[in-house]
């Protein structure tokens, strides 16, 4: 009798580099990125084009070898689209049971069902000038923990006013940590500073440590 063999899931991958961590709550920490390759979503802001095509494929086996090399604590698996990939469920796992503290960054439009619970999901929720605000699954957001997080790329004030109100709506200020991010070359950080203390919004004002270090550079 023939026994079938289970076949290793495969990846593609862009890159697996190391820089700090340039978002979210642990920014500035020394972290290895593993960015997948693609991205159903075309965001106005989008600064990772680059990672919607190419990339070469890679076991798990692969990819967890390689984080090991680079020998550090913190894992960020992001895109792209990191969720549109199957695998990458199973890569999370991997990573976590290997004893890594892991991020993931996507979309709101995937569904998050089934991301290991040890895992801090940065979920960014798309905004209006985004131009993918109706892929948004709100219902998604039922899945998140206190540890994970939920960002708004600010475009302008129809933007923040727009993120305000979801906010509220639905109840995302005691979900998650929620992040108000301007865009960049769009809105002044001083701009949006301003507005969060006017209103007086629960939320943490976020900026792009890495695009502040290195500007516009791929893979940082």
């Amino acid at each position: 009798m023939v026994t079938a063999t289970a076949v290793e899931p495969r990846l593609k991958i862009t890159e697996i580099f190391y820089s700090l961590q340039g978002e979210a709550d642990s920014v500035g920490q020394p972290t290895v990125f593993v960015r997948l390759t693609g991205c159903p979503l075309r965001c106005s802001y989008c600064d990772t084009a680059y990672a919607f095509t190419g990339g070469q494929w890679m076991s798990l086996e692969a990819v967890v070898a390689r984080v090991g090399q680079l020998a550090l604590r913190h894992v960020c698996v992001t895109g792209g689209e990191p969720l549109a990939q199957k695998a990458c469920l199973p890569l999370l796992a991997r990573l976590c049971d290997a004893g890594y503290s892991v991020s993931l960054e996507t979309s709101g439009a995937l569904s998050l069902e089934g991301v290991d619970a040890r895992v801090t999901k940065v979920v960014d929720v798309k905004t209006p000038a985004s131009g993918e605000a109706q892929r948004n699954l709100y219902a998604e957001l039922a899945h998140l923990l206190p540890h994970d997080q939920i960002k708004f790329v600010i475009c302008n004030r129809a933007d923040y006013e727009w993120s305000r109100d979801c906010i509220e709506r639905l109840g995302l200020a005691g979900k998650a940590n929620v992040l108000f991010s301007p865009s960049a070359g769009q809105l002044t950080p001083r701009e949006l500073a301003d507005w969060i203390l006017a209103d007086r919004l629960p939320v943490r004002l976020q900026l792009q440590l890495h695009k502040l270090l290195w500007g516009e550079v791929p893979g940082r």
